[in-house]
């Protein structure tokens, strides 16, 4: 994708996402700022911050499990090198909420490499967000679960193991896909 394509799929990704029916009245979403060629969230995460939403963002701890920390806005995203040969992270850089934060969003925002017609999304392999799915569901919150993706990232299966937990519905620049 051009420069100019990528910036205009983050902006329509943004609108189909705040379109989600959870979204509306939401109070707290749990999302994250996408890192390389993931579609753009920034756009989505500025609108959903101008709505006063309190918009949670993660931070990768040492045992790969996520922390929370507030967006307060561009200028607040710290970048967090992962090693040599591994990505680099945009994370809040104020304090953190602690791994149990996400337990009070209305809406989770998850990343991901595909999701098939189940709802069983494919993630990058390092297993932080199999931890927060596990964690909301052990403590009974039950927030809309939605994966961000590209059109042609919406498959008919992917592979999954007996941890994995389908999520709610995935958002793409073309729409929104609820699932059963």
């Amino acid at each position: 994708m051009t420069d100019d394509e990528r910036r205009a799929s983050e902006r329509a990704l943004a609108a189909r996402a705040l379109e989600l029916p959870r979204m509306a009245d939401a109070k707290v979403v749990a999302a994250y700022v996408s890192v390389g060629s993931e579609p753009g969230t920034r756009a989505l995460l500025d609108a959903l911050r101008a709505r006063g939403v309190r918009v949670l963002l993660p931070v990768l701890r040492e045992d790969d499990d996520l922390d929370w920390g507030v967006y307060e806005g561009a200028h607040s995203l710290v970048e967090v090198p992962l090693g040599a040969g591994r990505m680099t992270l945009l994370e809040p850089g104020g304090a953190r909420a602690g791994v149990d934060a996400v337990l009070a969003a209305d809406v989770v925002l998850l990343p991901g490499l595909a999701v098939d017609r189940r709802g069983m999304r494919l993630g990058r392999g390092g297993g932080s967000y199999d931890r927060v799915l596990a964690r909301l569901a052990a403590a009974g919150a039950a927030p809309a679960l939605v994966v961000l993706l590209y059109d042609a990232e919406l498959r008919d299966t992917v592979p999954t193991e007996p941890h994995d937990r389908p999520v709610t519905a995935a958002a793409t620049p073309s729409g929104i896909h609820p699932f059963g």
